[in-house]
């Protein structure tokens, strides 16, 4: 063995599938944050990888330099179904289905980044590690995948086992979700004659 070959250290497998979400943020096409994501399967092999972007063959936030949400004046977390970009997770997820490679029983990888420029006026020092959004949890979930590792570049790192995951979507709908009493009016059907 050479000396140079006992002197490199190699990453531990965390930290070498953080860097390989990293490296799939880079294709990010979001205005707002890069956002990259792997899968590994249960042997630790990478199996799908996605980035926050448009969809498939339409123009991407970056190319076009608009974002309908902040336009809006819609605040970070809210209103997801507004924005034009399917989020790294999804596309992750999207990807492996699209190749036929089962996610059961995996593990998500996420690199996520705030462009801060985006943001005027605030401070690198508010960010912390939100988690994947609702949508994403939901995802997430229903795919099987078993435990989210999510890293906030410059922030630090955060793992969600499904439990944990679970748990964060049901308080987030029992905090954002008003109930409405259902009534005929909310009915968008009740005015039409058959």
């Amino acid at each position: 063995m050479s000396q140079d070959s006992q002197m490199r250290e190699r990453p531990d497998r965390s930290t070498h599938f953080y860097n390989r979400a990293k490296t799939a943020s880079e294709r990010s096409t979001c205005l707002r944050r890069k956002v990259g994501a792997v899968i590994i399967n249960q042997d630790g092999v990478e199996i799908a990888s996605g980035y926050v972007g448009s969809p498939r063959g339409t123009e991407h936030c970056i190319d076009i330099g608009k974002c309908l949400r902040r336009e809006l004046g819609i605040p970070s977390g809210q209103n997801y179904e507004l924005c034009r970009s399917v989020h790294a997770e999804q596309n992750c997820i999207i990807n492996a289905a699209r190749i036929g490679v089962s996610i059961i029983g995996s593990e998500m990888y996420i690199s996520s980044e705030r462009i801060m420029a985006a943001y005027p006026g605030r401070s690198r020092k508010r960010i912390r590690i939100y988690g994947p959004c609702i949508i994403c949890k939901k995802e997430i979930i229903n795919a099987g995948i078993k435990k989210v590792h999510m890293r906030e570049e410059g922030i630090g790192e955060k793992t969600y086992t499904i439990k944990r995951i679970k748990r964060m979507l049901d308080d987030e709908e029992n905090k954002r979700m008003p109930v409405i009493k259902y009534t005929k009016k909310h009915d968008p059907l009740s005015n039409v004659k058959t």
